[in-house]
This record gives structure tokens, C-alpha cells and sequence, in this order.
């Protein structure tokens, strides 16, 4: 799987999870040049509290365009740390 915005590839991985029909990708799969830091957070009932980064490509900049569950519940943990994406970043077969 590969995600794509503004024209670059923010991560590509054979070994995504798919959860809630968000492919989630491992953390080493990302191009941590695109991501940074976001404050905004979020909670799921079953999967815990997510936190946000913003990709910023060429000077653009996408608000909160990527989640992780740093430190999910139980019935998560197989996406501990894993990155899915939102916000017109397009995730697709490679």
C-alpha cells in the first residue's frame, strides 16, 4: 500500500493493518521529512486515544492529515504506533 499527497509518497508498506477500512501503516514506513507534530488528539471507545500529525509538502500544509494510537487498548495493540491517514491523502495498491 502507498499514501499519497501533493504528489509525494508519505509511506509505503506490504504490511499495513487494516482497521475500520483505515489501512494503518508501520511506523519505519513513513518519510518522517512530510510529518510533523499536530495538538490535536482524539478518543475511540474500543481502540483509545489517537494523536495527529500535520504533512507538510512543498510549503503546503495538511492539518491533522495522519493518526496514531501511541498507547491503545487492549483490542488495538496490533496498531500500536501504526500511522493511517484522512484528509484527501490518497492510500492505494502499489
Amino acid at each position: 500500500m502507498k499514501a499519497i499527497w501533493n504528489g509525494q509518497v508519505l509511506a509505503e508498506s506490504d504490511e499495513t493493518i487494516v482497521v475500520e477500512n483505515n489501512n494503518y501503516f508501520p511506523p519505519e514506513s513513513i518519510n518522517k521529512e512530510f510529518f510533523t507534530d499536530s495538538d490535536m488528539q482524539s478518543t475511540c471507545p474500543w481502540k483509545g486515544d489517537a494523536r495527529y500529525y500535520n504533512i507538510v509538502v512543498d510549503g503546503v500544509a495538511n492539518k491533522d492529515a495522519a493518526w496514531y494510537y501511541p498507547d491503545p487498548k487492549e483490542r488495538a495493540t496490533q496498531i500500536k504506533g501504526y500511522i493511517a491517514f484522512w484528509r484527501g491523502v490518497k492510500v492505494m495498491e502499489n
